[in-house]
């Protein structure tokens, strides 16, 4: 097993045996790359199912888009409630499990109410990964490498992006160009293809899992429920028996003066709690209206009105993918260097200054290349700030005692920012006009770099008792 010795601004010093953190930060993580790839396959297979099942109404196209939202916020909720009872491992599990049977229902879906039902049950997976991935993340990883290995969580979601376009495109690279939707719909692309879109996930969710069944329990859940002895166990496989004495000890003197036996949700309107969670509840709706989402599920449209027929529009959306690929590297190599707060503001004004160049494409009529790579340019400038870094911040900021209920409600308001996101897009692209609605998302980001500017601060390096104890204490 590989050892290192990292150094920081945590009291905390170990030889880490970083094969065994990464390891099952990774396999964590893979409920990242199945929420990845599972929210954004909808984009791909979005003109054929649309044919399949005769959606004609903007109402029934959003519908289609966002339903799987309404799942993700009881997902969310329902780890809100679960999480500190039955662990982060458990509802993993059973997102697991979620995943590989929701996917081979929605391949197998006779009609759009069955279609409904399956996305929607998806998305109860989604809410459960994104809220415990990161947390689970977050609660083993040291304080030196919390960063880039809650990040990984982020690039597992690339990923899966990536695997859905590109999965997408190869699945209906053939199809003619000039294709009437009489072709498309009465095609093997049309009635057959969109199906095998999603019906893969089942593969990497059954590698799920099998895996976490393998990982062991958080040790700051443990040390929460009493089970002293099993989390020195784990910290002591991460580094060494003289860091799990002294993390045991740290975890415990933040839990010591707190009744721990049962967390309300009311407890997290408490005074000293409330600033943090607004803090968390305002940088996840942030992360979603900034209106980076729009681009993935909503991409056919996006790229029509800049010139492009649906052949070129799928390989642009595998061009998306590689680049968000691509600058989550750069987050993950500058997260723990840099600092949360850098990367944050770096993303809020890049996107601002992005977006109105969009805008201003629309409105001037320019299409093809220009808006191609700005396109490009967004996604790359969020890939390598808001989209990882919000999850760092959001599942390290919150106190032990109340960190899986405060997570459920931060990132069950993430996911209704991200409902009411996808819903309103059509609406507010027929209202406005594209030029009109990235100037609405320009002025969204202007926001949120001066909400940022004036209440984040900065974590990196910092144990999460060191954390509770600057933002709560």
């Amino acid at each position: 097993m590989i050892t290192a010795s990292i150094a920081g601004s945590s009291d905390l010093k170990a030889d880490y045996r970083l094969g065994y953190i990464w390891l099952i930060s990774l396999v964590a993580a893979m409920g990242g790359l199945l929420f990845g790839y599972d929210w954004v396959v909808v984009g791909g297979a979005k003109p054929f199912f649309e044919r399949y099942f005769d959606l004609t109404s903007e109402a029934s196209k959003g519908w289609a888009n966002s339903c799987a939202l309404i799942g993700c916020l009881f997902g969310a909720l329902a780890a809100g409630v679960l999480s500190d009872k039955l662990g982060r491992k458990r509802l993993l599990i059973g997102a697991a499990f979620l995943f590989a049977t929701t996917s081979i229902g929605n391949a197998l879906a006779q009609n759009f109410t069955l279609f409904v039902a399956w996305r929607i049950l998806g998305g109860v997976a989604i809410g459960l990964a994104s809220s415990q991935s990161p947390l689970y993340i977050a609660e083993l990883a040291p304080a030196q490498m919390r960063g880039r290995l809650v990040a990984i969580n982020q690039l597992t979601i690339v990923v899966g992006i990536l695997m859905a376009q590109v999965i997408n495109w190869a699945l209906v690279r053939h199809l003619p160009a000039g294709s009437t939707d009489a072709f498309i719909r009465d095609s093997w692309y049309g009635q057959s293809g969109w199906r095998w879109m999603f019906g893969l996930t089942a593969v990497p969710s059954l590698f799920f899992f099998v895996w976490m069944f393998l990982v062991p329990e958080s040790p700051r859940w443990l040390i929460k429920n009493g089970r002293n002895d099993e989390a020195s166990e784990v910290l002591a496989k991460i580094g060494g028996a003289a860091y799990a004495a002294a993390a045991l000890g740290e975890v415990r003197s933040t839990l010591a003066s707190e009744e721990i036996s049962r967390v309300r949700f009311a407890d997290l309107l408490e005074p000293r709690l409330r600033r943090v969670l607004v803090l968390g509840v305002v940088l996840a709706v942030f992360q979603q209206w900034c209106g980076i989402n729009v681009i993935f599920n909503y991409a056919e449209e996006i790229f029509r009105a800049a010139g492009y027929d649906i052949s070129a529009v799928l390989k642009n959306i595998a061009w998306t993918g590689s680049v968000n690929l691509m600058f989550t590297f750069v987050a993950l190599g500058t997260v723990d260097r840099a600092g949360r707060r850098p990367l944050m503001l770096l993303g809020a004004a890049g996107l601002t200054i992005i977006y109105v160049a969009m805008g201003a494409c629309y409105a001037g009529g320019v299409k093809g290349l220009p808006m191609l790579l700005l396109v490009l340019a967004a996604i790359g400038c969020y890939a390598m700030s808001l989209a990882p870094v919000t999850w760092v911040v959001i599942s390290e900021i919150f106190p032990n005692r109340i960190r899986g209920a405060a997570m459920s409600v931060a990132v069950t308001a993430l996911w209704i920012a991200c409902f009411i996101l996808t819903y309103t897009f059509p609406l507010l692209n027929s209202t406005l006009g594209p030029a009109g609605t990235f100037g609405l998302y320009a002025a969204i980001c202007a926001a949120g770099f001066v909400f940022i500017l004036l209440k984040l601060p900065e974590t990196r390096g910092k144990t999460l008792e060191q954390i509770e104890r600057d933002l709560v204490d």
